[in-house]
């Protein structure tokens, strides 16, 4: 199944995409939530597409779409999950999956605009498979067992501020991952068995127009599997949570690229997800 959140930021349809055709699921649920997720909702969307009693979203090809899940209480981040990024950033392969947070005000559509925050000179982009959490999570026996408990995958692109992440950190990388807009989302949100084995997928990205990244799930250092189930070994996973399982090689940090500046465009996707494009705009005191 393929799901999306189609209308204007704060006031998103939730919407099922079969083809070219968007189904309305307000009869189902308010929104692409945790609750939604707790509640057999895919499976529940995809019996009401089989009797045909979902109605289609008048002009939903118009729509703005937004990120295709709604506001999560948590975005958990998996950092040099690629061993070529890990070299490019000057540090060994992690032997344990490195955690940090990002804020949920992060989280934004596939298409709005990256705002650079005042200050903020080393702005960058990192393309990555996110994994949504479909079923609570807590002390999962084994990696087995943890792609039950994904409700789907989706684009999801981790801006960061390299300075801050770095030099004013105090050792914890939060500060550089947490700004508002840092982390667009979609446009869809593909249930597991539309995806596939996560750890074979081709993602890439693109700056103006040109090649930064290019690479694949399979050379995670960490797979989705492993990284869910070490999780929830310290802490209980929430249907809805969003979970970055980190980049590959060909950010601006390696020195090979410049930093994203105000009028740069970001283009970034990954197979069978879709893909997504925002524009680079500067901070002004009207968006504090």
């Amino acid at each position: 199944m393929r799901f999306q959140r189609r209308g204007d930021a704060g006031s998103e349809v939730p919407v099922l995409v079969d083809g070219e055709r968007f189904y309305d699921l307000r009869s189902l649920t308010a929104d692409v939530n945790g609750a939604f997720f707790e509640s057999d909702g895919p499976a529940r969307a995809a019996r009401a597409l089989a009797s045909g009693s979902l109605q289609e979203l008048d002009g939903a090809a118009d729509l703005r779409v937004g990120a295709p899940i709604a506001r999560p209480q948590a975005v958990l981040c998996i950092g040099q999950n690629y061993a070529a990024h890990a070299a490019e950033s000057g540090a060994a392969t992690p032997t344990i999956p490195i955690l940090f947070f990002k804020h949920p005000n992060t989280v934004v559509g596939p298409f709005d605009d990256v705002v650079v925050p005042p200050r903020a000179e080393k702005v960058d982009w990192e393309v990555e498979l996110g994994v949504v959490i479909g079923r609570r999570a807590s002390y999962l026996a084994s990696p087995e067992e943890a792609l039950d408990y994904v409700a789907g995958y989706v684009v999801s692109n981790d801006v960061s501020e390299r300075e801050w992440q770095i030099d004013e950190s105090g050792g914890q990388w939060s500060k550089g991952k947490a700004a508002a807009t840092f982390n667009p989302v979609g446009p869809t949100l593909v249930t597991g068995d539309e995806v596939g084995d996560p750890q074979n997928l081709r993602l890439w990205s693109r700056v103006n127009g040109e090649p930064r990244q290019d690479s694949n799930t399979a050379d995670m250092v960490f797979t989705v599997a492993q990284i869910v189930h070490h999780l929830s070994q310290y802490m209980v996973l929430e249907p809805g949570d969003l979970v970055n399982t980190g980049t590959p090689e060909g950010v601006a940090m390696s020195g090979r690229f410049p930093y994203l500046v105000p009028g740069d465009s970001m283009e970034l996707g990954i197979e069978r997800l879709d893909a997504q494009r925002q524009m680079v705009v500067a901070h002004s005191p009207r968006m504090s």
